[in-house]
C-alpha cells in the first residue's frame, strides 16, 4: 500500500515535467522550420518552382549531350563510306597499271612530250649500252611482290639491299640515247668489274616500261652527283650528267643477262589497306551507335 502511494505521488510529479518538455519540443520545431528556409527579404522559398526549374535545366543539358554524341557514330560511318570509295579507286588504279605493264609493247616515240603520256606503258627499243657512264640508284631491294605482301606493315625487311644500275642506251633505230634501268645488283656487285660477264657490248633489243621523273620525298636524301649515289629518279640531272635524252625506261625481266643486273624492277603494286580501314570505321560506328542507343533510347 505504501509502495502504491509512493508510485502515485511520483507520477503526479513527473507528468508536468513531461508536458513541459513536449511543449518545448514542438515550440523549437515550429521555430526551426520557418527560419531555416526564409530568404533575406522575408519571403519563403518556393520548393516546387525550384525543382521544376532544375529539372528543365537538366533536361536541356541532356538533350544537347544526346545530339552531340550522335556525331561520333555519324562521323565514323562517313569515314567508313569514304574508305569504300577509296578502295574502289585503288583497285581500278591497280588494274590500269597491271593492264599497261602487261600490254603488247609499242615502239618508243621519238617525241619526249609524247613519251610523258606513256608512263607504265611497255615500249621496245634496239641499240647498244654505254657501260662507261653507269649511274646507281641506291639503296634498293629487288622487286618481289609476294615477299612485299608478306612483310607489309613491318618495320624491317629481309630483302637483300643493293642498287639499280642505270645505263645510257643508244637507240640505233631512233638516233637518240636514253636511260635504261637494267635492274638490281647486290651491294657486292655494284662495281662494273665485279660483273663483267653481264656487261653486254653487242646490239640488243629490249622491252621496258616508261617511267617519268620523281620528286624527292620527305626524309629522302638529296642525290649525290659527284659520288654517283642517286636516291630518286631525277631525269633532268641524270640526262645532264650522261648526255642522254630525259627518257627513262625500266628494262623487263626478259632483258636479264646471266651475271648482270636482274631486270623487271618496276614496282606496280600499290598499298591497298582500305579494307582494314573500312572494318575499323564501321566497327567503331556500330559500337558507338549501340552505346548511344543504350544511353538515350533504351532507358526511355
Amino acid at each position: 500500500m505504501v509502495s502504491l502511494t509512493s508510485l502515485l505521488t511520483y507520477s503526479r510529479r513527473l507528468l508536468p515535467t513531461l508536458k513541459t518538455q513536449n511543449h518545448a519540443f514542438y515550440t523549437k520545431r515550429s521555430f526551426f522550420l520557418p527560419g531555416a528556409f526564409k530568404r533575406v527579404d522575408g519571403r519563403f522559398l518556393g520548393f516546387g518552382r525550384q525543382s521544376s526549374s532544375t529539372a528543365a535545366t537538366a533536361a536541356e543539358k541532356d538533350s544537347f549531350l544526346k545530339w552531340f554524341l550522335l556525331l561520333i557514330p555519324a562521323t565514323t560511318f562517313g569515314l567508313g563510306t569514304w574508305q569504300v570509295k577509296r578502295r574502289q579507286w585503288k583497285l581500278k588504279l591497280i588494274d590500269d597499271l597491271t593492264r599497261l605493264t602487261t600490254a603488247e609493247p609499242i615502239p618508243l616515240p621519238l617525241d619526249p612530250y609524247e613519251v610523258n603520256n606513256l608512263e607504265y606503258r611497255r615500249v621496245k627499243v634496239r641499240g647498244c649500252y654505254d657501260h662507261s657512264q653507269e649511274l646507281y640508284i641506291m639503296p634498293r631491294s629487288p622487286v618481289d611482290p609476294e615477299r612485299e605482301a608478306r612483310e607489309a606493315g613491318r618495320l624491317s625487311s629481309s630483302a637483300e639491299t643493293g642498287a639499280n644500275v642505270i645505263t645510257p642506251f643508244h637507240c640505233t633505230d631512233l638516233g637518240i640515247t636514253i636511260l635504261v634501268n637494267r635492274g638490281f645488283v647486290p651491294r657486292q656487285k655494284i662495281r662494273p668489274e665485279t660483273r663483267m660477264k653481264g656487261q653486254v657490248e653487242d646490239e640488243v633489243e629490249l622491252v621496258g616500261v616508261v617511267r617519268l621523273t620523281e620528286n624527292r620525298k620527305p626524309f629522302v636524301p638529296n642525290n649525290d652527283v659527284e659520288r654517283n649515289r642517286w636516291h630518286y629518279r631525277d631525269l633532268e640531272a641524270m640526262a645532264q650528267v650522261t648526255g642522254a635524252a630525259p627518257i627513262f625506261i625500266d628494262a623487263d625481266f626478259g632483258s636479264t643477262i646471266p651475271g648482270g643486273p636482274i631486270g623487271g624492277q618496276t614496282r606496280v603494286t600499290l598499298r591497298n589497306e582500305h579494307m582494314q580501314y573500312i572494318i575499323t570505321w564501321y566497327g567503331l560506328c556500330a559500337a558507338t551507335s549501340y552505346m548511344w542507343y543504350a544511353k538515350f533510347i533504351k532507358r526511355i
